[in-house]
């Protein structure tokens, strides 16, 4: 059989009612597997079975001097032995496949959550109980959707030995079929203690993870204050609780095994004493009292499997209520103001309680920071997408009309904010194939172009591409725009985000990579075209931000001051630093001294600049 290719396409979508109904659809999605190593499986037992009975003949042949019996036995356990062999060959690897394919499926299931789920699972689970479902809770639900397949072989083989044995010997075939799940039954008083035990280690193990995960992130505040050995003794109690939990828990284990080795160790001696004394009587000969021996011994190997399988179930139910306690978290808000709010985003302010940004509805709103890196990363918050360092505790989600995007289905917060990154990438192919993005339709593709001042990137797409007959919208575009300068690339990839028209468009220095002169017409053509459209735009290029109707400056994470661009040239210092690239040390935000006449602008003219090299 072939095997999937991993990751899979889809994982699916699993059935979170109960942690069995989860073990169940993890079960149905490989059924194709599943049958096939019940097949392999049945293939290796039914020939282990048999192999006491082909002995068995061959003793008795042997008894009677009959040669050829003795030949044909032989042969018989040979062919068995060859079956019993590849049976299990294909056996373990089917098996191997169904455990990773089912672990694989999980934790693609959990990664789709994650993604679902963003910035805000942080706060909703712990990081050591989202460690743990991702690892140990993936493989043991693996183990217990692999041995499934084994189980219900085990189950047909007894029956079929259960049947021969009967045939022959209707008492011993009885105490076959009534023995077994008698003793497979013997294990369910032990099944509740262990699953309660297990799942006390579980809970502790998580802890001491999270405590573990908290720590290594502070070590470096930790140094400082000299807590670490307070911490380190934190985790050692920690740790101390995990191992006498794992204790208990195997003394449970043990006690099952332990029953597994005993309990079918009698069965046997007491069915093969029952048939010594048959054979004793001249009821049934040597040989079928070998076979008979055979058969009895051999049903240890499906009893293991039942032990196993109640081993299995018990740490597999645990860790299925997790993964359902994770894979069951949605990012939910309230319904009707979740679709007033994104129906109507255009009329809804964008803020942030972190830094205190808010930018109105329906205005562009130009953001100055110092940092560009801190830039790039508010843009990406204000999208609701922004990842957490390892170090970093999660943080209030960003609101659209007082509603956290966190929990808004990530969908359609993609469709209401877009994030323009100050490094965007063109993929290769037809400048039309370009601009087939989910758009509103307001704005067309020519629209976009000319406000992104791309005339000259068309005349360049033409002249390398003389298939396209002149056809700017058929000219080909190389693989990430190579064949363009990086100003000409920044201008495409802002006009596609033009095309797309949001409710809220977020741009992060859109025009890094272009002259002074044409940055001025982009910044007319945003103006133009984002007139009445919610706009934040990164930026700190006076051209920019003399068109934004609101400026402000983030400084040390807050916003520290407010107004127009030329409002805030003339009041504020530490902005003025950062807008005019002034090399002077800058006190904190605030009241400064106001501009000398020859510094300050005209009130008709435009905010003077400085050129860019």
């Amino acid at each position: 059989m072939p095997l999937r290719p991993l990751p899979m396409p889809d994982p699916g979508s699993p059935d979170l009612s109960s942690p069995p109904a989860f073990l169940r659809w993890m079960q149905r999605s490989q059924r194709r597997g599943q049958l096939l190593a019940t097949c392999w499986a049945v293939l290796e037992l039914a020939c282990q079975a048999a192999l006491p009975a082909a002995l068995g003949l061959g003793i008795q042949a042997a008894a009677r001097g009959d040669t050829a019996g003795v030949w044909r036995a032989g042969a018989l356990a040979l062919g068995l032995a060859a079956l019993q062999s590849v049976g299990g060959v294909l056996l373990h690897r089917q098996a191997v496949w169904n455990w990773i394919t089912a672990a694989a499926q999980l934790r693609q299931l959990l990664a789709r959550q994650a993604s679902r789920l963003g910035a805000g699972l942080a706060r909703r689970i712990a990081t050591g109980e989202m460690v743990a479902v991702s690892s140990s809770d993936v493989e043991r639900i693996g183990w217990y959707v692999e041995l499934n397949a084994r189980v219900r072989a085990a189950v047909a083989v007894w029956l079929g030995v259960s049947v021969v044995v009967a045939v022959r010997q209707p008492v011993l075939g009885l105490a076959v079929l009534l023995g077994v799940p008698a003793l497979a039954a013997s294990v369910w008083p032990l099944l509740a203690p262990l699953e309660r035990r297990y799942s006390r280690q579980r809970t502790l193990g998580g802890r001491a993870t999270e405590l573990a995960a908290d720590t290594v992130a502070g070590l470096r505040v930790l140094r400082g204050i000299g807590g670490e050995e307070l911490f380190l003794e934190r985790y050692r109690l920690a740790s101390q609780e995990v191992r006498g939990a794992a204790v208990r828990t195997a003394r449970v284990h043990s006690l099952m095994q332990a029953q597994q080795v005993l309990l079918p160790g009698l069965f046997v001696a007491g069915t093969t004493w029952y048939g010594a004394e048959l054979a004793v009587r001249g009821q049934i000969g040597v040989g079928e009292l070998i076979a008979v021996y055979g058969a009895m011994a051999f049903l240890a190997a499906p009893l293991r499997i039942l032990g196993e399988a109640a081993h299995a179930w018990s740490v597999a139910r645990v860790s299925a209520e997790r993964a359902t306690q994770v894979l069951g978290l949605s990012r939910t808000a309230d319904g009707e103001a979740l679709v007033a709010t994104l129906t109507r985003p255009e009329r809804s302010d964008l803020h942030d309680p972190v830094t205190g940004l808010t930018a109105r509805a329906g205005r562009i709103t130009a953001v100055v920071c110092g940092d560009p890196d801190i830039a790039g990363r508010l843009a990406a918050r204000l999208g609701g997408h922004v990842p957490l360092a390892e170090d970093e505790q999660p943080e209030p989600s960003v609101r659209l009309g007082g509603i956290p995007l966190e929990e808004v289905p990530l969908a359609e917060v993609r469709a209401a904010v877009l994030v323009h990154d100050k490094e965007p990438t063109l993929l290769s192919g037809t400048l039309a194939e370009l601009f087939e993005v989910p758009a509103s339709g307001r704005v067309t593709p020519g629209q976009a172009l000319a406000a992104a001042r791309a005339e000259d990137v068309l005349d360049a797409l033409v002249e390398g591409s003389p298939e396209c007959e002149g056809d700017a919208m058929r000219a080909r575009i190389t693989e990430k725009g190579r064949s363009l300068s990086g100003g000409q690339r920044q201008r495409l990839a802002l006009a596609r985000s033009l095309v797309a028209d949001p409710a809220v468009l977020v741009l992060d220095e859109p025009t890094s990579a272009v002259d002074a002169h044409t940055e001025s017409r982009i910044a007319a053509g945003l103006r133009e075209l984002r007139g009445g459209r919610t706009t934040v735009l990164f930026a700190t290029s006076p051209l920019l931000l003399d068109q934004a109707d609101t400026v402000l400056l983030v400084h040390e994470g807050r916003v520290a001051a407010a107004g127009t661009h030329r409002e805030l040239l003339h009041t504020d210092r530490q902005y003025r630093s950062v807008v005019t690239r002034d090399t002077e040390p800058a006190d904190l935000p605030g009241p400064a001294d106001p501009l000398s006449p020859a510094e300050r602008p005209a009130a008709d003219g435009p905010t003077p600049v400085k050129e860019k090299v």
